[in-house]
């Protein structure tokens, strides 16, 4: 049975068992457009992932309405908006010379190259970091994923078309 129900500013009709449930849609909070983000970025990795067929470490992010993979198999990987660099992005929000992974031992290293806007981790500006897998960064407006794959985990098919070895 329903029931209306009066606060000072609204009214409305629920039944006495969902005004005490909190867990109804009435009270439950919508996800945040930060949150759509985020679910999506890691459907993206996730996709990209799944289409790996070497074993390997990788950045995964989206370069207009592409979904761009990298391979690390260098020493270091430049990624900034100068020419020269390795992983380019031809926008104002990121430095000619913003950032540098270097592979150090089995370990790769994330360094901001005294870049303008930063690299942020979890909302954190970062100088240098030591990435694992599923680390998501932003560099400039673009938020990038590293993914490190081992050879239980590659699956049998091809890379992707727009896999750039750096």
């Amino acid at each position: 049975m329903l029931k209306l129900y009066e606060t000072k500013d609204w009214t409305v009709a629920m039944s006495e068992d969902d005004r005490l449930d909190r867990t109804t849609a009435a009270h439950a909070t919508a996800p945040s457009a930060k949150e759509h983000a985020a679910l999506a970025q890691l459907e993206m990795v996730e996709a990209a992932r799944s289409a790996l067929s070497e074993p390997g470490q990788y950045l995964i992010f989206h370069d207009a309405e592409t979904v761009r993979v990298v391979a690390l198999v260098g020493d270091w990987t430049r990624i900034g908006r100068s020419t020269a660099a390795d992983v380019r992005f031809d926008d104002p929000t990121v430095s000619r010379r913003h950032a540098l992974i270097i592979r150090e031992g089995d370990e790769l290293k994330l360094v901001d190259d005294n870049s303008l806007n930063g690299i942020f981790i979890g909302g954190e500006r970062v100088e240098r970091y030591t990435l694992i897998d599923g680390d998501s960064f932003l560099v400039g407006r673009y938020r990038m994923s590293f993914a490190s794959v081992t050879s239980d985990a590659a699956v049998e098919g091809s890379p992707p078309q727009d896999s750039l070895p750096v």
